[in-house]
């Protein structure tokens, strides 16, 4: 460990290379400047210019999810750090790990409603993990150096840490921290190692199940590879089916017999009757939320609940579970395995080959088919062969999406065979994250085929930043399924509010080939069935960012259903199950069983 004096800008520029830090996304501004200048007189770290704040905090998403790294934001005070409450809260709620750098003004004018003054850490304090603002330069090397422990320990968050800017001007020393030296929080020490007993009562539950069921979630992805590929072992050891919510999707390979599909509010028939059904279910990694439990009061009434997460505040919060664990999902399943191998655990195989049958059932109705046609361009067809073109280039594929119609179908119908290649906003349901998360994707996979999936709505939230795609040259492939509608509103709208389609059209949208083509970009459009082959083709063969226009069906919407309020057994499979009822009313759900 060596000691330097440095400005505080220099200090900044030293921690988060220190920290393995490779790229941040940000925009400068006045109290930035100079960090900026110590940005510039250094070539380690690599800057990505955005054309928006949030589009910056929602690359750094895109860039931590796909990596497993913390995600590195760069913004100036004000407006430049209140642009990124979206992205905060977005990464808050999705457990993505990220550090947001804020200038703020000089300490002396802080109260004084200076010009571009903001109380970032105020309003912040509730949508992030923590948050600092750093008073004293000699305080900044470690404050920094906690910031990233914080945000990747535990259960991950965004942390943001504000910082004046005579902080940057100022001389201060910085610690280089040793090679073997651990840098911490001094009073964060979440638990990784789950209580023994707990996990042996678990095990042993488990394997005295009849109806048994696992429930994962992103927990699993963001305790990292070892996780998943335990969480495989383990699932395969004890022949039980397997869901996954939203988020953990790619957790387990998405082409398993053990798969059931997606659970909750638009997952397949079996997922959900499953869900119902089961008499144990082992809940990994997941926080019970609300679009996938459905009514609580109904929610897997005669199940005993287990539940691993690695966040104590979120035990019995929504679901009050029989055996809770808390514990890194990684080191949990490790135990798990151990002790089933042990205790020579084995599962009722005649209760499980009943149970298994009960659900071939429910698949053989194919919840997910869809009416095919020659003359309209349906979603689900496209995003089926956007999939299987992709798998044709053989390149390392990954998917962001936007928020609605689109991100349900994506989430359906394209197959994740590996974890982190499934980039969403699940908790906030942010319009406007998939194109620039998509961004920082490809930022961290100069190689692969990074594909964005958008609706016409979503897309116009940040389409600025086909601008940045076109600056450091990332290839990415944007497909709009474009209806002229907020899609997912209106399908609200059609099946609970009497097809009174308030304010859900959109009038008025741009081309999106010329828009493409004004940036530099290539655009391309499909209006047929018999064009869509070749279009999404040119797109995967082309070098540039690649927006592509695919008029859809405007008038297809998302199956299965469970409306708001209701149980997994109420599922809507399809038109014919729909009764158009008002103000939220009661639907039909005479389709299952």
């Amino acid at each position: 460990m060596s000691t330097k004096e440095m400005t505080g800008s220099e200090i900044i520029i030293q921690a988060l290379k220190d920290q393995g830090v490779d790229v941040m996304f940000g925009l400068p501004g006045g109290v930035l400047l100079p960090l900026y200048d110590a940005l510039f007189k250094q070539n380690g770290l690599r800057h990505i210019l955005v054309k928006h704040e949030q589009a910056a905090v929602h690359a750094a998403e895109g860039y931590a999810r796909s990596t497993g790294k913390v995600g590195t934001v760069l913004v100036t005070s004000g407006p430049g750090a209140t642009n990124t409450v979206t992205g905060l809260v977005d990464a808050m709620m999705d457990s993505v790990p990220l550090v947001c750098l804020t200038g703020q003004v000089p300490s002396s004018l802080i109260g004084n409603d200076a010009f571009q003054e903001a109380d970032i850490t105020g309003i912040t304090r509730g949508i992030t993990k923590h948050n600092y603002l750093v008073k004293d330069v000699n305080d900044l090397g470690r404050v920094l150096h906690e910031a990233y422990y914080v945000a990747r320990t535990g259960r991950p968050g965004p942390v943001l840490v504000d910082i004046p800017k005579d902080v940057l001007l100022s001389l201060g020393t910085y610690k280089t921290p040793g090679k073997n030296s651990a840098v911490e929080h001094k009073s964060y020490k979440p638990q990784v190692k789950g209580d023994t007993a707990a996990i042996k009562a678990a095990v042993k539950l488990i394997s005295k199940a009849k109806k048994p069921l696992f429930y994962g979630g992103g927990g699993i992805v963001n305790s990292g590879d070892a996780a998943c590929m335990l969480f495989n072992q383990f699932v395969k050891m004890t022949g039980i089916p397997c869901s996954l919510t939203l988020m953990g999707l790619g957790a387990y390979p998405g082409s398993d017999k053990q798969f059931l599909g997606m659970m909750g509010m638009h997952g397949t028939l079996e997922a959900n009757m499953c869900m119902h059904d089961c008499d144990v279910m082992i809940n990994i990694g997941a926080r019970f939320d609300d679009r996938v439990t459905g009514r609580l009061d109904a929610f897997a009434p005669n199940s005993k609940k287990i539940h691993i997460d690695i966040d104590p505040s979120s035990i019995n919060k929504n679901v009050v579970v029989d055996i809770p664990i808390i514990g890194d999902v990684a080191h949990v399943l490790e135990e798990m395995i151990k002790y089933w191998k042990a205790d020579q655990c084995q599962i009722d195989k005649k209760a499980l080959d009943k149970w298994w049958k009960e659900i071939e059932g429910w698949r053989a109705k194919d919840s997910l088919k869809y009416t095919k046609s020659n003359k309209v361009i349906k979603p689900q067809y496209a995003l089926e062969r956007i999939r299987d073109l992709a798998l044709e280039t053989k390149k390392d594929t990954f998917y962001t999406t936007e928020v609605g119609q689109h991100q349900m179908w994506a989430a359906q119908h394209l197959c994740f065979e590996k974890p982190k290649r499934w980039m969403t906003s699940g908790g906030l349901g942010t319009m406007g994250y998939g194109f620039p998360s998509a961004m920082g994707v490809q930022t961290a996979h100069p190689d692969a085929l990074v594909v964005a999936i958008a609706g016409d709505g979503s897309f116009q939230m940040n389409l600025q930043e086909i601008a940045t795609l076109i600056a450091y040259r990332l290839p990415v492939k944007c497909f709009i399924l474009n209806n002229q509608f907020l899609g997912m509103v209106r399908q609200w709208q059609e099946m609970f509010h009497g097809e009174r389609y308030s304010e859900s059209h959109i009038d008025v949208q741009p081309d999106f080939i010329k828009l493409a083509e004004a940036y530099g970009a290539l655009g391309l459009r499909a209006t047929t069935p018999g064009e869509l082959d070749g279009v999404i083709k040119k797109a995967f063969e082309s070098d540039l960012p690649t927006i592509v226009d695919v008029r859809v069906d405007a008038s297809e919407n998302v199956f299965p259903m469970i409306p708001s309020g209701a149980a997994h057994n109420e599922l809507i499979m399809g038109p014919e199950d729909t009764q158009n009822t008002e103000n939220g009313g009661s639907v039909e759900s005479g389709v299952l069983v």
